[in-house]
């Protein structure tokens, strides 16, 4: 389900609710069943990245070979990005890094080094405001315009893969990201790495949802993803995952 299916139900409900109560004499009261339930999936398909209800987001492949991809959101880290690095060198694994474009000035030697590693790097917006959501659709472009500009003028090339603050999407967010020609990227293994305790838990939560065609979703921010992060790349040599970048999972390009 869809916003525009989804907005479309409502107005047939309150139509088919007013038409009751016109002709059969049904409470009125009865038309906060319909708004209840629209509010409910608004915020379901707001929340729920995976649920493509307001725009379509990559989240996994239909790979048939245990092949998956990582993803590191929030950085670039002055401490813990090389050894995220680090970490990804030792195993030979690709990676995609959704950065914050305000977190660039000052670490444009880590932007340098995610890409000379052949990783690719992705749009996170510029500040990750925790009311980010109530941006305007020139608001949201603005956020995605500042990062991409930062981010060229460090590395040189023009970014085509956007992850959105919290994976919370909305009609503003997702009209920015298409007139911008991004591909919106979600996640289909999330291990909650910047709550958790610590690293086994973290890793726990890889394990139990690990599958092929998984994207995995971590944050370079912590020792303790760090830490989970090597469990998870040994787990995947010891199991025959192959690790792959974003863009060559899904078949999409990384730049322009």
């Amino acid at each position: 389900m869809t916003f525009k299916s989804t907005r479309i139900s409502f107005i047939i409900a309150i139509s088919l609710t007013g038409l009751s109560h016109w002709f059969f004499g049904i409470n009125l009261g009865w038309l906060a069943l319909p708004g209840a339930i629209y509010l409910a999936l608004i915020i379901y398909g707001s929340s729920v990245i995976q649920a493509n209800f307001f725009t379509h987001a990559y989240c996994s492949s239909a790979h048939p070979e245990k092949t998956i991809a990582l993803s590191f959101d929030d950085g670039p880290n002055r401490e813990y990005t090389p050894q995220v690095l680090s970490a990804l060198a030792q195993y030979q694994a690709p990676a995609t890094f959704f950065v914050i474009g305000k977190n660039i000035q000052g670490n444009e030697s880590i932007l340098r080094q995610i890409d000379a590693a052949g990783h690719s790097i992705g749009n996170h917006s510029y500040t990750h405001a925790f009311f980010m959501d109530f941006k305007s659709l020139q608001g949201f472009k603005d956020e995605l315009k500042q990062t991409a500009e930062a981010v060229f003028n460090v590395i040189g090339k023009r970014m085509k893969l956007f992850r959105p603050p919290y994976g919370v999407t909305t009609p503003n967010l997702a009209k920015a990201s298409m007139l911008l020609d991004y591909r919106v990227i979600g996640w289909s293994v999330r291990p909650f790495d910047t709550s958790a305790d610590n690293a086994q838990t973290i890793f726990r939560r890889v394990q139990r949802q690990i599958k092929p065609g998984a994207i995995i979703l971590f944050h370079d921010t912590s020792d303790k993803t760090v830490q989970a992060l090597k469990q998870t790349l040994h787990f995947a040599q010891e199991n025959g995952y192959k690790i792959v970048s974003v863009e060559q999972l899904l078949q999409i390009k990384a730049y322009e």
